[in-house]
């Protein structure tokens, strides 16, 4: 059997780091494979125990000492998965795939509201996958769209396939609807999203705070790190503090916690703008959540959508929250030409205009 590398060093959380744990614990054993890794990864001992294991520190000298060394250990009869977005920087011997995960990198979704830092690594992560595209036999994505995306951006001349992975078997229909029980929610909403400006939690917070000028306070659970994204975390605390919102950040929560989470909510809500799969919206719809979504192509691409808004507009947000809490607002009220004319004779008197 030949040597199998899976290069990913640059995944160390997220969904990325998610779905390369749930890899690593299913991989059979008795197969020949070597993992380059970021260092800041964490893996257990028995999984660790199990792998011949390079760790790679997170700086431009390493990931570069890394990709040599893979060009000179891959031979013509190795299989190398590029586990990060990118294709390795030089043209290896043996046949290479590359798990392309990251929107960002394929899509034109603007990047001013990242750090100086997250925005020069990104420019050059997404220069290096035009550059070197050449250099994978394979491309594999999650969804059409992102196998749309990657064609559209990076134009690769080897095939791209679609691998919807998630982390464990579901018994999964597109359109399938369960209501759990309501005896022991403890929320109304959860999002399971990290603070990366593309979650657009900023959209979802002002609907709420919307809903509390109106008297409405449905509970949300979030899970933003705090550490990672303090100026978000703070956002969402004042909010909280000056509207009195029933919202509760529990910062980045494990896969357990998640599916704990989903068996205590009555729905998902996910205003994120873009995807490159979506793996909560697939969660929630095998644990049985109604979901909230944008009405977006990567949405589609894997669920359909009890309700949707427009993610760019908190009112959309506030108004399909109201549907889902069956809450009707009152329908706008119209009137005729006349009384419009009677209106303007009376001198446009407030008194006359009503509701």
């Amino acid at each position: 059997m030949s040597n199998v590398f899976i290069h990913a060093v640059n995944i160390h959380q997220g969904g990325g780091a998610v779905l390369l744990r749930e890899l690593l614990d299913v991989w059979p054993s008795g197969t020949g494979v070597t993992l380059t890794l970021d260092a800041r990864l964490f893996l257990s001992d028995e999984l660790q125990s199990r792998f011949n294991i390079r760790y790679i520190k997170p700086t431009i000298f390493q990931r570069l000492l890394a990709e040599v060394w893979l060009l000179r250990n891959v031979d013509s009869q190795s299989r190398v998965v590029c586990f990060g977005n990118l294709p390795p920087l030089f043209k290896l011997s043996g046949k290479v795939a590359v798990f392309v995960q990251n929107r960002y990198l394929v899509d034109d979704f603007p990047i001013s509201k990242f750090s100086l830092f997250t925005r020069v690594k990104l420019t050059l992560e997404r220069y290096w996958l035009r550059v070197c595209h050449g250099n994978a036999d394979q491309y594999i994505v999650q969804t059409p769209t992102m196998k749309a995306l990657l064609q559209n951006k990076v134009n690769p001349t080897s095939p791209v396939y679609i691998f919807p992975f998630v982390s464990e078997a579901m018994i999964y229909a597109k359109s399938r609807t369960q209501k759990p029980s309501i005896a022991h929610l403890s929320a109304d909403f959860v999002y399971v999203a990290s603070g990366e400006p593309h979650k657009n939690h900023l959209p979802l917070i002002a609907a709420w705070k919307s809903l509390a000028q109106k008297g409405l306070y449905p509970s949300l659970i979030l899970t933003v790190n705090p550490l990672l994204f303090p100026d978000l975390s703070a956002h969402i605390q004042r909010a909280v503090n000056d509207f009195s919102l029933e919202v509760v950040n529990v910062g980045e929560i494990s896969l357990s916690d998640v599916k704990e989470a989903y068996s205590n909510v009555r729905a998902l809500i996910y205003p994120s703008l873009f995807e490159s799969f979506g793996l909560p919206l697939l969660e929630a719809k095998c644990a049985g959540l109604p979901i909230l979504a944008p009405e977006l192509d990567f949405v589609r691409d894997v669920v359909d959508p009890d309700f949707t808004f427009d993610p760019t507009s908190h009112i959309s947000i506030e108004r399909a929250v109201m549907r889902f809490l069956g809450i009707h607002e009152i329908s706008l009220r119209l009137r005729d030409a006349a009384e419009f004319a009677e209106w303007c004779i009376l001198g446009g008197s407030d008194a006359h205009i009503g509701g």
